[in-house]
């Protein structure tokens, strides 16, 4: 039986700016300025955006405080701004009235719960994994090992929904089948993990779900 696992920031809700401006006010009280090509490149694309930031600009704090101070102005603007991606509701829909889904992203619990209560998304997943569910975080094949595990199925049985390039990367470690829809800030990820790029989400249908899980490995 196939199931489908989703990436959230990016994918379902459109929050990847939303993340950038959280950052963006933490680094200008550093008197730094982070452009967008390169939260594009080593927060969204690597993943690794803090410890840059900090050998970049030489800055005074870890990494892990940079994330720390980051949490709560992200919360802040996710709570008031935050919505949903074009056909993000109609494709969980579709999705959901033929496979088990899943939710695994680096986001925690917290924001987690809040994109689920905000948007009445709970009913459409079977198996939600946050942060705080797995040990390593994407591109690390963790978050989509969980998900598989928690929804019963083969890795190889699951459709992966991401948008970035170390999501497609961690789908793949898992081994599972990666498709990316990429985003404005993700249109220049190197995608070639990925099994399908597709333009927009809307483009994710039973035929092409069923005709991934049922090629050979």
């Amino acid at each position: 039986m196939a199931a489908i696992i989703f990436d959230l920031d990016g994918v379902l809700i459109d929050t990847e700016g939303l993340q950038y401006r959280a950052y963006s006010q933490v680094l200008a009280a550093f008197g730094v300025r982070v452009t967008l090509e390169e939260y594009a490149r080593h927060w969204i694309a690597a993943g690794r955006g803090p410890e840059y930031a900090v050998a970049a600009y030489q800055l005074p704090v870890s990494a892990d405080e940079l994330r720390a101070r980051k949490h709560p102005v992200y919360h802040g603007i996710l709570r008031v701004e935050a919505r949903l991606m074009p056909a993000a509701r109609e494709t969980l829909t579709r999705c959901r009235a033929r496979y088990p889904l899943g939710l695994a992203t680096n986001s925690n619990r917290a924001d987690v719960e809040y994109v689920m209560d905000a948007f009445d998304l709970r009913g459409a997943f079977t198996a939600t994994i946050a942060r705080e569910d797995y040990v390593q975080a994407k591109p690390a094949p963790d978050a989509y090992l969980a998900a598989a595990a928690a929804l019963g199925q083969a890795p190889a049985q699951c459709v992966v929904v991401e948008d970035s390039h170390r999501g497609v990367e961690a789908a793949r470690r898992a081994g599972a089948i990666p498709v990316a829809v990429p985003n404005a800030f993700t249109r220049g990820n190197d995608f070639s993990a990925a099994v399908r790029v597709l333009d927009a989400l809307d483009a994710l249908t039973p035929e092409l779900v069923d005709g991934l899980v049922r090629q050979p490995a």
